[in-house]
């Protein structure tokens, strides 16, 4: 038996917050009758509807992809471009990204139907910690990648401290390769931190989140993660 709101998340319907909502405003029915009361419990043999709507009770599924660039972090897209979900059509589940990365940002992206974990993850004071490798323009020096160190803020949002490597620079072609760790996720956070330091960004790519990497995977490639792994992720944020 599990809580309605966990079952309702776990399908890919929404997140466990939303399923709540969902349940308190009457939109969902267990065998024909509306639940409005939450903590209800239910079992597979249940019949579930949200908006009249069936769901399924899949078993929770997860998911480490290779995005390459030039695909959209979503599970579809009204102007019918590629999406992340296009690359797998032997999974049966109805799977979606956790988060996103931008059109031309490559690399790790997390997709699963659990809307629990999910949530988990996406929680804005969780301590997971991501890391980016960017080329940029511009010869990148220490002292002008500090703002990065001691938070910035950008389009009037306060941005957690970050981490930053320089790996290398290229004085002829005036250009750098940066490697900056944060543990938030707004939009364009990376390249808005450092095109603020004077370094726009070329290229993008996300080589790790938390404990996992992107180790024998090449761009369009994906493989299941073991519960272990999610377990180990989630050990990282605060919320549990």
């Amino acid at each position: 038996m599990q809580r309605l709101q966990k079952v309702i998340a776990h399908a890919g319907i929404a997140s466990r917050r939303k399923a709540e909502n969902y349940i308190t405003q009457g939109r969902v029915k267990v065998n024909g009758e509306v639940v409005k009361e939450l903590g209800v419990q239910v079992s597979k043999k249940d019949q579930i509807e949200v908006d009249q709507v069936p769901i399924y009770q899949e078993e929770p599924v997860y998911f480490m992809f290779y995005k390459p660039r030039g695909v959209i972090s979503a599970a579809s897209d009204d102007k019918k471009r590629t999406v992340v979900t296009d690359y797998f059509t032997d999974v049966s589940q109805r799977i979606y990204p956790i988060g996103r990365l931008d059109y031309n940002t490559s690399g790790l992206l997390l997709l699963t139907n659990d809307g629990d974990v999910s949530q988990k993850l996406m929680h804005p004071k969780h301590e997971v910690d991501k890391v980016y490798v960017a080329k940029v323009n511009g010869v990148a020096t220490n002292k002008k990648l500090l703002p990065v160190t001691k938070g910035m803020k950008i389009e009037g949002k306060n941005l957690a401290p970050a981490k930053f490597l320089i790996l290398s620079t290229d004085v002829k072609t005036q250009t750098s390769i940066v490697q900056l760790t944060i543990h938030e996720g707004r939009n364009h956070q990376v390249k808005n931190m450092l095109k603020a330091c004077g370094f726009p960004v070329e290229k993008l790519k996300r080589e790790r989140y938390g404990n996992l990497t992107l180790e024998n995977l090449k761009p369009g490639d994906y493989r299941e993660l073991h519960k272990n792994e999610i377990n180990r992720l989630l050990e990282e944020t605060k919320i549990k």
